[in-house]
Formats: C-alpha cells, sequence, structure tokens
C-alpha cells in the first residue's frame, strides 16, 4: 500500500457525532455531497468497498477493502482509483481513514489519506476539504 504522502484533514461540524458519522457511513447520504458517488460495503473489516458513478460523462469504479470499522468512532479502507491508470496490485492502493470524536462544538472529523506524490496528497487535502463543506451544508444545515 502506497505510503510516501499522506494527509490529515481536520474540521469541526456542528452535530451531534452519530448524524455526522452517518454522513461519512451512509450511502444514501453519502451520494449526496461526494460527487453523486455510489458507497457500496457493509463496513465489515476485509469485506469491499466500492465507489461508482460517473464523472464528466465517463463511469467509474473506485475499489477497496475495509481495514478498520469501529461504529461511530473510526473506520479505513484501502483505495484504487480508477483514474489512476495503476495496476490492480498492492502496491497501488492508497489509505484512507476517519476519525470522528465529540467536542463542545460538534463532531471533531479528521481524514488521513496517503497518497502517491506531493501533488496528488495536497490535491485530495482541498477535495476532503471540500466535500466536508458540503456535507456541513446538508447535515448541520
Amino acid at each position: 500500500m502506497n505510503q510516501q504522502f499522506e494527509i490529515n484533514y481536520s474540521t469541526i461540524i456542528p452535530a451531534p457525532l452519530e448524524k455526522v458519522w452517518a454522513g461519512l457511513t451512509d450511502a444514501a447520504i453519502v451520494k449526496q455531497y461526494f460527487f453523486g458517488t455510489n458507497q457500496k460495503t457493509t463496513w465489515k473489516k476485509g469485506d469491499p468497498i466500492l465507489f461508482e458513478g460517473e464523472w464528466e460523462g465517463k463511469p467509474y469504479v473506485d475499489k477497496g477493502v475495509v481495514l478498520d470499522y469501529v461504529h461511530n468512532q473510526r473506520a479505513a479502507y484501502s483505495y484504487l482509483s480508477s483514474w489512476s491508470g495503476l495496476a490492480d496490485e498492492p502496491q497501488n492502493y492508497l489509505r484512507v481513514a476517519y476519525h470522528v470524536e465529540s467536542v463542545p462544538d460538534g463532531t471533531k472529523v479528521t481524514i488521513t489519506q496517503t497518497n502517491y506524490d506531493e501533488e496528488k496528497a495536497k490535491h485530495s487535502e482541498q477535495t476532503w476539504k471540500l466535500l466536508m463543506e458540503e456535507m456541513r451544508k446538508l447535515i448541520a444545515g
């Protein structure tokens, strides 16, 4: 699994932890803010996770495996983007992790993601910032 470059993005969402957790893990909610992506998984460790959709008229299927899951606390999965053009080999998968905790102003969300190079890591950090802002609008009003 690719571990060269890692980003850690954190934000506080003014909503209860359970609602934020659902925003990260419930496929129906994810689809509303994550570019229309269909997230498919059981969230059981070792089970597959898929992200399917269409971007700029082209269908995609990104995939991985659930690496860790503790309800209302943390989740992690491996991730291979179909846009990467890389072979489906273990060293080409990235790692994405979610961690949530209650704080006085709501829920702190921390997303950690490895990436292939510094430029892609910075892009991923900006993408997570955008996605969490969209999720905030959806679940916190």
